[in-house]
């Protein structure tokens, strides 16, 4: 492809993604598709000889997407966002065509020193002490995953990697059960193990971990020989949004020397809104945090970023410097591939960089007090409808509910989200809540309107009533 044809070819891309965003009001927020619609129309042979961009495009235009489910939809209320404000993406389109590996300061300096600028900009912007630095990861299961190795390097005093830990007492890591799944794949993949995953009871109206039970659980371990490394606490769980108290637990941690990490991947940004600190209280005292920009500050995905108290722990339990990897000749420069599992990394710096200069703190602080508030507002319009109930209240812009019935209520949950989503109109998602199934409802996406969420409440009391 020569120049001409590269720069005719990403006008068209661009436009054809201006015109998508600019049409998804129109689209079913779900896909609407049966398993195999999609594959069928793709060759089963790889092609031999290439084919024009213009073939290949109509194939997209015809293929794609109907076989997507719109997240940047506004009535995309399902799971949590994966916000991809228009400033990043542009970002993102630049990066896509620099395509640097920026896995050291060496191989792209402005990649790290970035890096390191927009990272501190929202450590400033959540309120947390200049004590911490920190890092961009693809996701918050890459950086939960660093954050256990590190914990569990501590608690071995550093000898996991080198012995393995077939040598060693087996090593403990604490969290409720309202912690998110990529917990529990960071202790498969540190070789913890989920028989070493402790789940600590919760308790009180944020379904919070109980300090006492931590305690008890820590002290009865190391009385029966293991090794407690650290403890996973969250700030609004994925199912109900879930919230430790991290003051009372960090003091549990701090007693019993161990490591604390804190979940805060989706409800971390939030925490650019002040009067919202109170959901994780005692933060300062933690010694890893990860919230996702990717999710509801707007940040095209991938975009984790992960708050580090002592950056040479992680650099401890990570790096590996062959020859080829050293920088010779400059003193004191960060290579953030060594704060991180991969060593290959993309400039996802960038887009916080375009994010927070297009829209300022203020413009995104309005739109999550905005999303809180019209959650809120729902929430209170389906709890006056005499058969609906509120499972859980909101936290932040998330809550669940149900459709009353008088058969079988998870049968019935099941095939009222399951017709909701058929719809097309909006789209949501259960969980389970004290062994129950219920809808979660969260507001994020960036464009949506109070309208959008007053749509809501019609389509779930229309499509409900009609089930019966």
């Amino acid at each position: 492809m020569d120049a001409e044809e590269f720069r005719h070819w990403s006008h068209k891309a661009a436009d054809w993604g201006a015109d998508y965003r600019e049409t998804l009001r129109n689209r079913p927020v779900r896909a609407q598709t049966r398993p195999g619609d999609i594959i069928r129309q793709l060759g089963e042979t790889p092609p031999e000889a290439g084919e024009s961009m213009e073939t290949i495009f109509a194939d997209f235009e015809r293929i794609v997407p109907d076989g997507l489910t719109h997240w940047q939809h506004p009535r995309f209320f399902a799971y949590f966002p994966a916000n991809a404000a228009p400033a990043s993406v542009i970002a993102d389109y630049l990066v896509t065509s620099i395509a640097a590996q920026c896995m050291l300061w060496q191989t792209s300096p402005v990649a790290t020193e970035m890096e390191t600028r927009v990272v501190d900009w929202l450590r400033q912007a959540m309120g947390l002490p200049d004590s911490f630095s920190g890092v961009i990861h693809d996701s918050a299961s890459t950086a939960t995953l660093a954050a256990v190795l590190v914990m569990r390097e501590k608690a071995l005093g550093w000898k996991g990697n080198s012995d393995g830990l077939a040598a060693h007492a087996p090593v403990r890591v604490y969290a409720s059960k309202q912690v998110h799944t990529s917990i529990d794949r960071a202790i498969w993949i540190s070789g913890i193990g989920e028989a070493n995953l402790v789940r600590i009871p919760t308790k009180g109206p944020l379904n919070g971990m109980d300090p006492e039970a931590l305690d008890a659980a820590i002290q009865a371990d190391r009385e029966a020989g293991f090794i407690p490394a650290g403890v996973i606490a969250c700030t609004g769980g994925t199912s109900i949004g879930a919230c430790d108290p991290i003051d009372a637990v960090a003091e549990v941690v701090r007693r019993h020397g161990l490591y604390l990490h804190v979940d805060a991947a989706w409800a971390g940004s939030a925490m650019i809104c002040p009067e919202f600190r109170t959901l994780w209280q005692g933060v300062d005292a933690a010694d890893s945090v990860v919230f996702n920009p990717h999710k509801w500050l707007g940040a095209q995905f991938d975009c984790s970023v992960q708050f580090i108290r002592n950056p040479a722990e992680q650099v401890q339990t990570l790096a590996i410097q062959p020859e080829y990897l050293k920088t010779h000749g400059h003193d004191g420069i960060i290579n953030y591939s060594e704060w991180s599992v991969p060593l290959g990394r993309r400039f996802r710096a960038l887009k916080i960089w375009f994010l927070l200069r297009y829209h300022g703190l203020e413009g995104l602080r309005t739109m999550i007090r905005n999303h809180v508030t019209w959650s809120a507002e729902l929430c209170e319009r389906l709890a006056a409808e005499p058969d609906f109930e509120i499972v859980s209240q909101p936290v932040l812009s998330l809550f669940s509910f149900r459709h009353k019935s008088s058969g079988d209520a998870d049968q019935h949950t099941i095939a009222l989200v399951n017709a909701i989503n058929d719809d097309g109109r909006i789209y949501l998602t259960q969980t389970r809540v004290d062994g129950r199934i219920a809808i979660r409802f969260q507001a994020g996406q960036s464009e949506m309107t109070r309208e959008d969420a007053l749509a809501a409440f019609d389509v779930i009391t229309e499509v409900a009533r009609k089930m019966g």
